[in-house]
């Protein structure tokens, strides 16, 4: 099955470009693709972001060896859509504005919904996907700065070992356990995702290493370096790299080689003191907006002779990059916002905080000074179920490889191991730089400009946004499944009863569903809020007995799990309609009715204003949301100029498709044992952004918002989940009162043979007595093994997993690009790029450690 991936060129200085266009006559062909031509045409100039090549597993290899029997994201019927839309909008929308949803939808399956149906069909015909090209081209035109609006974050547990939490031997590590994964991956030996014997995509996994989101005045672009072997380090705002693969990807350093080398750069970033590093620290430019940054790297690579677009291609191509940082955040809310957008610490006006040590284009190990360890990762390529699957196996290895120096015998999570890089040649590590190089920006003035104006605007975003954190240890997944329910919606219902007790309101609300089972499936909207959600939140908050209050809790958490059920088979209606919506658009391209867009952009802010909700159920703002010269929109009217002389689908022109596309309650449920915290920003200016972790015995949760009462909203969460607690007590006493294990249900009273008697000596002490006193001081209730697997319901492994993805995503609009090269680069041009390589940076002089 052929797949897009584009392979990364070192970038070239401004003039070495102009040279090169200026010579060439012969335009660059454009490749076509293989397949059926769809019935609506691409776009002119349509941002091609990557090229096709073939998608083969290797022989032997077991990564990607279900990829060519995993089956095609379904599109589903219109008439279920359509019906599925109107049930996730009813509970929204009051009887007047659900009429008028109603007549537009009728209006839309009767006109135009049939025709854009059928045009998706056939677009579709030859796709990996019919949403991938959509779903890309939404990532890749949001215009706003990644950070706080794209890029999500996971917070580690610390190291078990105390002693190896410090950031030194902490990061060095996380690095070695990271290239075992890289390992895996490029060899193959990644054990395949799976849900209950069912194999699910793995195509993200490729897309994880040597990959950067690269600006580009049409759009931004995926670009990726498959030979990638180098880290790149962020200390103190300054740039360091080193190899640390070799051309079969197997490591050519040691941890303690690794330690050396980090000690090295700590010790050089050091020699600069934070006022200065602050005014070149190029990392901060990511954190622009996209159109702006842009413009910035064409300034960075515009001087002949300049050695910025060869740094440019250091930080671009590396596997990943890890940030040092120099603080020590006290609390998980402070280290939250550190590992999802870095803090904010002004001193005499000059930033000190961690916000200039990121790069946000790229996956980001970040390793605080007490060995505090998080990831931030650009979300395009990949969703939350990958990289913590990454998250996962790397800090898995930590533990089993401290193991592996007590006793050899101790496994090993990967199916082989790297040669010891201590006994092996040197010379059969190739052509490579293992002592750090320090990246030497040329600073211009218009540089130095550019790094102030967006490290102030990243302090003015920052600032706008709050993180609070609830770690609630009252119970977990063990309590909530022996009581009968499933955890994902336990918490999903818990998030609703706790809005509607603080503000009395229920909002839209959003959870991703995993489509992983799918070709290149990423994920479905869970649509929470309904009829039933809605009739427990206001009996829940009334006088009213316990167990009526228990059974219509049942019915909305059994509802959920039926929503989620579908959803994760591609049955939802969020991801159909959007497709239809981009179908319609292509349409427009091609009638040649729609006005040029900005540059490849979308932005929400124009003119410093903002616009209001998304177009479709990607993004954060509507194009379709705008009034004409201050007039209410009305049904059918032409919403914006680019639209002006083109109707616009009766379901997309509703008041309906704005209200379901602001998202208030952004939740994602994606986490396990390794993980403290997993978070994001705010999907919305009045939302709230809900990362959730069910744990055994615990339910982690890391909330950001624009300083909308936080605390209090977790607050009034924790409070609800404990007297949902008392009230499942009162209501179900008998079945929480034994915490039965399987060693336990050998026990019960019956005749024992005669030879047992010893055995049964004395009196069997139950606790029946105290069973209110174990009550009171207990914080759990938990069923046996067996019966807690009898009780999970299918959503706890499918839902929540993909991570968020809606109030994030612009439409899709036309994108601009050009023919990538892809010719692969010959034996003598890479020796003599890699001679070229290593003159790159000032090399340091390693320290003892």
């Amino acid at each position: 099955m052929p797949t897009q991936v584009r392979i990364f060129t070192m970038p070239k200085s401004l003039g070495e470009t102009l040279g090169a266009s200026s010579s060439t006559t012969k335009p660059l062909p454009v490749q076509q693709s293989q397949g059926d031509k769809p019935a609506s045409p691409e776009p002119k100039g349509r941002n091609q972001m990557m090229e096709t090549i073939p998608e083969k597993p290797k022989e032997g290899g077991v990564t990607f060896a279900s990829q060519d029997s995993l089956p095609k994201l379904p599109i589903p019927e219109l008439d279920q859509t359509c019906k599925k839309y109107l049930a996730a909008l009813k509970p929204l929308q009051g009887p007047r504005e659900h009429s008028e949803t109603k007549l537009a939808v009728q209006d839309f399956l009767k006109r135009d919904g049939p025709e854009l149906q059928r045009k998706l069909q056939e677009y579709a015909v030859g796709k990996t996907s019919y949403i991938e090209q959509f779903w890309y081209d939404s990532y890749l035109n949001f215009d706003n700065p990644v950070v706080l609006n794209l890029n999500p974050f996971f917070l580690l547990e610390d190291d078990p070992t105390p002693a190896r939490n410090n950031q030194v031997t902490r990061a060095a590590s996380l690095v070695v356990s990271a290239l075992e994964f890289v390992r895996a991956v490029r060899r193959e030996e990644l054990p395949p995702d799976q849900i209950k014997g069912i194999p699910l995509d793995m195509y993200q996994y490729s897309r994880l290493f040597g990959t950067a989101r690269v600006p580009t005045e049409n759009g931004c672009q995926i670009e990726q370096d498959p030979d990638s072997k180098h880290v790149v380090v962020l200390c103190h705002g300054q740039f360091y790299w080193f190899d640390v693969l070799d051309d079969n990807s197997d490591l050519i350093m040691s941890e303690r080689d690794i330690s050396i080398n980090l000690q090295t750069i700590i010790d050089d970033a050091a020699q600069t003191p934070i006022q200065e590093a602050a005014k070149g620290a190029l990392g901060i430019l990511s954190t622009e907006n996209r159109k702006t940054w842009s413009g910035l790297r064409d300034v960075l690579t515009k001087e002949e002779g300049s050695n910025n677009a060869d740094c440019l291609g250091i930080v671009d191509s590396a596997l990943f990059m890890l940030c040092l940082d120099y603080t020590e955040p006290a609390t998980a809310a402070a280290l939250c916002q550190n590992m999802l957008c870095g803090t904010n610490q002004v001193v005499k006006g000059i930033q000190h905080g961690t916000c200039i040590n990121r790069w946000y284009d790229k996956l980001q190990i970040i390793v605080c000074k007490n060995g505090s360890a998080g990831i931030n990762f650009e979300h395009t390529g990949v969703d939350g179920h990958t990289v913590l699957r990454f998250a996962s196996d790397i800090y898995t290895d930590t533990i089993l490889r401290f193991a592996r120096t007590i006793n050899g015998q101790a496994p090993s999570l990967w199916k082989t191991a790297s040669p010891d890089p201590s006994k092996r040649d040197p010379e059969s590590f190739g052509d490579v730089t293992t002592t750090p190089h320090k990246l030497e920006w040329d600073m211009s003035p218009e540089l130095n400009i550019a790094v102030r104006f967006a490290e102030t605007r990243l302090a003015d975003l920052i600032s706008q946004n709050e993180f609070e954190c609830l770690d609630f240890s009252g119970y977990g997944k063990n309590y909530i499944t022996s009581a009968g329910f499933s955890p994902d919606a336990f918490v999903q219902m818990a998030f609703q009863a706790a809005y509607y007790g603080l503000y009395g309101r229920i909002e839209c609300t959003y959870e991703p569903s995993m489509t992983k089972a799918y070709l290149h499936g990423r994920t479905e909207a869970i649509r929470t809020v309904s009829d039933e959600s809605v009739n427990f939140v206001q009996l829940f908050w009334a006088d009213g007995p316990a167990e009526e209050k228990i059974e219509v809790l049942r019915k909305a958490c059994q509802l959920h799990v039926n929503s989620t059920r579908e959803c994760s088979k591609g049955r939802g209606c969020d991801r159909h309609l959007y497709a239809l919506f981009c179908v319609w658009q292509r349409y427009l391209d091609a009638e040649g009715s729609r006005s040029p867009s900005s540059a490849g952009y979308s932005s929400p802010v124009e003119n410093g204003s903002e616009q209001d909700s998304v177009a479709g159920s990607f993004g954060q703002d509507s194009t379709l949301a705008m009034t004409d010269g201050g007039r209410s929109r009305q049904r059918g009217d032409s919403v914006n100029s680019r639209y002006a002389d083109s109707q616009v689908p009766a379901i997309f022109a509703d008041n309906g498709w704005d209200k379901l596309n602001n998202t208030i309650l952004s939740t994602s449920n994606c986490g396990n044992p390794s993980l403290r915290q997993f978070g994001f920003g705010p999907t919305s200016g009045g939302g709230f952004g809900i990362g959730y972790i069910i744990k055994d015995e615990s339910i982690n949760i890391c909330v950001s918002s624009k300083h909308r009462q936080t605390r209090r909203f977790l607050d009034t969460l924790e409070s609800y989940l404990l007297e949902i607690r008392r009230i499942l007590r009162i209501t179900n006493r008998k079945s929480t009162m034994s915490r039965q294990t399987r060693a336990r249900e050998i026990d019960p009273d019956k005749p024992r043979p005669s030879h047992h008697r010893v055995k049964t000596r004395g009196r069997m002490i139950t606790g029946a007595d105290n069973v209110r006193a174990a009550l009171a001081r207990s914080s759990t209730g938990t069923r046996s093994p067996t019966e807690e697997s009898m009780m999970m319901s299918e959503d706890d492994e499918l839902g929540g997993y993909g991570f968020f993805d809606a109030g994030m995503l612009l439409q899709a609009l036309k994108a601009r690009g050009e023919a990538m090269d892809q010719s692969e680069p010959k034996a003598s041009e890479r020796a003599a790029a890699n001679a070229r390589r290593r003159e790159i940076g000032k090399k340091l002089r390693l320290v003892e450690y």
